[in-house]
């Protein structure tokens, strides 16, 4: 059977970055990092992991702090939460896309420079 096709909008990179959650009704931020990373989304891992449809307020920390709103689309008991972001700046997607970019080009030239075999 094939696998299910690819909803995402922007493939995602295995990108560990800090990020503040603020979630809606609650004082206290919720302090994680992302496993993986896109321009329209994260995955962050929690033992404790919030309800599909929560509303939430990032604050992602790669070169500067981007502030995001987005939306819990996936809850994996005891693992984590896939977030897609809903709002953000334009200067903060720009800076979203170059840090990606870079990461990108970063992994492929640490997997260039791995041996391998002939």
């Amino acid at each position: 059977m094939p696998p299910p096709p690819e909803r995402r909008g922007h493939p995602r990179s295995k990108i560990k970055a800090p990020v503040e959650l603020h979630i809606e009704g609650n004082d206290s931020p919720f302090r994680c990092a992302t496993s993986d990373l896109s321009l329209d989304g994260c995955y962050i891992e929690s033992m404790m992991p919030f309800p599909v449809g929560t509303g939430v307020e990032l604050r992602l920390e790669i070169t500067n702090t981007l502030l995001i709103v987005g939306t819990i689309v996936t809850c994996d008991p005891q693992v984590g939460n896939g977030i897609h972001f809903t709002r953000m700046l334009p200067e903060d997607i720009e800076e979203l896309r170059a840090f990606l970019s870079a990461a990108e080009k970063q992994g492929a030239e640490t997997k260039q420079d791995t041996p391998g075999e002939k």
